[in-house]
């Protein structure tokens, strides 16, 4: 099991919350609502990701958005 330096923790959580306060917020919601709007009408996807990623969206904020269009898999059981 990898540990990870709480003092390495401590200044990654630092970045994350500087680039949230510093980006543009409109920015970031226009560029994942375009993410979510091509990905529930089937469309291209990957331009709304670079966008999003141009915004200083994070992944898990545009993984977040996929999980609410296409829910999670889960494998079936079988015993």
């Amino acid at each position: 099991i990898q540990e990870i330096d709480p003092e390495i923790e401590r200044i990654q959580a630092e970045r994350l919350a500087r680039v949230r306060r510093e980006r543009d917020p409109e920015r970031v919601r226009a560029a994942l609502e375009g993410l979510r709007q091509a990905a529930a009408t089937g469309g291209n996807t990957m331009p709304h990701f670079v966008e999003a990623a141009l915004a200083y969206a994070t992944l898990g904020e545009m993984m977040d958005v996929l999980r609410e269009v296409y829910g999670v898999y889960e494998e079936p059981v079988m015993v």
